[in-house]
């Protein structure tokens, strides 16, 4: 395999961000500062044929009758190859139905046939461990197995104790050398995968002893600095706020609830040079003109802060482009941030990224609402950070309130705002809940608190300003530090 070649298809990965940093757990255990998720390689073909032929030439001499896909992701590499290359191929049930043929191998074999298994990367091997089971109990011969990618953890150690070969096209080592060659990771980011793969190395999945004492918890990845992270961005609003929460040593966000503009303004003048972001309600002011907006933007730039109208759009994409772009207020003009729920569908981040995008805006998607009895739990939250990976241009993270505790976890590129914070928990008559700027920061995994009545109605909301920020950023100091 050429250095060319595979810096190509390197770049095409990251490109489709089939390559993600941040913190992940494999199906080892481990918790991984970088994930490659070769599951979205299926919707560019193009990039799926690259993929299926760079592997195809590691294994082209040898010998063998069929080739077998380890489900899931790696049954279209399979496919790919089988249609490319004249191969015939098997496919092994993940779940044996307890109907029809009852089968664990389905297609045409028969015992002794040489099987080669396709694999999309190996970090233990399990998952090809599990596989080859499977082909031993139809009596196939199993000697070579080829991935993609091969995350140096142990893999082709423990499948030599199985009897098994590994082809790999390339290392991970490759795949982040090209990625630091282009700028796309920074030299700290990289120095830490490297270390987490020399002090990571898996166990044989086959060399468990019952008796044995359990093995220590797997060391999990250090969390990233704010800096850090930006470099990872894919959205450019995103990776500015993550400079200037770094720059500035923020990370809190004031909410302006307040009645009237001169109110508004009055108070982001107080708070400004404590904040990373300033949250308006402009439908809640008394008035409102191209002045007050004008004067808006002199303060954020004057005191280093972004501004967030948190409109919490829902609607339509048309109607969202009328929304954001127009009416009274023209949002789009003077606002950094605005969010959105996606209870119509993905089609409202298509409306207003029309708007905001050639304007340099970015958006928060609304995953979870501090209010108690909110709806936006579960399979909503997580189709939202679905969306969020496939706008990444626009999409700059999220308003959560446990992102620690999600199922998948998002890429460090994003940012999560959580409202509803104060020095003491608790609640009010309305049914919202408060935590802690150490609980949202540390506990819970966020990034940015926002913080309204704990400031505003404050008789010194500079000074309340301060603490807050004192007790945010201890908070991430603490966190980064765990």
């Amino acid at each position: 395999m050429t250095e060319s070649e595979v810096e190509d298809l390197v770049l095409k990965l990251n490109e489709i961000e089939a390559v993600k940093f941040g913190e992940f757990k494999l199906k080892s255990g481990l918790i991984s500062p970088v994930y490659i998720d070769l599951r979205v390689i299926v919707s560019y073909p193009a990039i799926l044929e690259q993929v299926s032929r760079m592997m195809w030439n590691c294994i082209k001499d040898v010998e063998s009758d069929i080739i077998c896909g380890v489900p899931y992701t790696a049954l279209p590499i399979a496919t790919c190859m089988s249609l490319g290359f004249d191969m015939k191929m098997v496919m092994r049930r993940k779940e044996v139905k307890d109907y029809g043929t009852k089968k664990a191998i389905e297609g045409a074999y028969k015992p002794g046939d040489r099987c080669l298994i396709v694999e999309d990367l190996v970090t233990s091997g399990a998952s090809v461990l599990e596989t080859l089971e499977t082909l031993n109990q139809e009596k196939l011969v199993v000697k070579d197995v080829v991935v993609l990618i091969d995350r140096q953890q142990g893999g082709p150690q423990h499948l030599e104790k199985n009897g098994l070969k590994l082809h790999a096209a390339f290392t991970l080592e490759q795949l982040l050398a090209v990625l630091v060659k282009h700028k796309y990771v920074g030299d700290d980011v990289a120095a830490k995968v490297r270390a987490f793969i020399e002090s990571n190395q898996t166990k044989d999945p086959n060399a468990a002893k019952p008796d044995a004492p359990p093995p220590p918890p797997p060391a999990a990845a250090q969390r990233m600095t704010y800096g850090e992270r930006a470099k990872t961005a894919k959205c450019a609003l995103a990776r500015e706020c993550l400079e200037l929460m770094e720059r500035k040593q923020t990370n809190l966000s004031v909410a302006a609830d307040v009645d009237t503009a001169e109110e508004m303004l009055s108070l982001a003048d107080q708070v400004g040079p404590h904040i990373c972001v300033f949250k308006t309600h402009v439908d809640i002011f008394d008035k409102w003109d191209d002045s007050i907006a004008e004067q808006l933007q002199q303060l954020a730039k004057k005191h280093d802060f972004l501004i967030f109208e948190d409109r919490k759009f829902a609607d339509i994409g048309n109607t969202v482009v009328s929304q954001y772009a127009g009416g009274i207020y023209k949002i789009a003009d003077w606002s950094h941030i605005t969010n959105a729920h996606l209870v119509p569908g993905p089609g409202i981040v298509d409306g207003l990224k029309k708007v905001g995008l050639p304007k340099g805006r970015g958006c928060l998607l609304l995953a979870e609402m501090s209010s108690q009895g909110t709806l936006a739990v579960g399979a909503y939250t997580e189709a939202v950070a679905a969306t969020a990976d496939a706008h990444a241009d626009f999409v700059m993270g999220f308003i959560s309130v446990n992102p620690a505790s999600w199922q998948t976890k998002t890429a460090p590129g994003l940012i999560h705002m959580t409202p509803g914070v104060q020095l003491s928990k608790g609640g009010d008559a309305l049914g919202q809940q408060y935590n802690t700027p150490a609980s949202v920061i540390g506990e819970r995994g966020s990034d940015v608190i926002i913080v309204g009545r704990g400031i505003i109605k404050a008789d010194n909301p500079a000074a309340a300003a301060q603490t807050y920020r004192e007790e945010g950023w201890k908070a991430y100091q603490a966190a980064l530090k765990a």
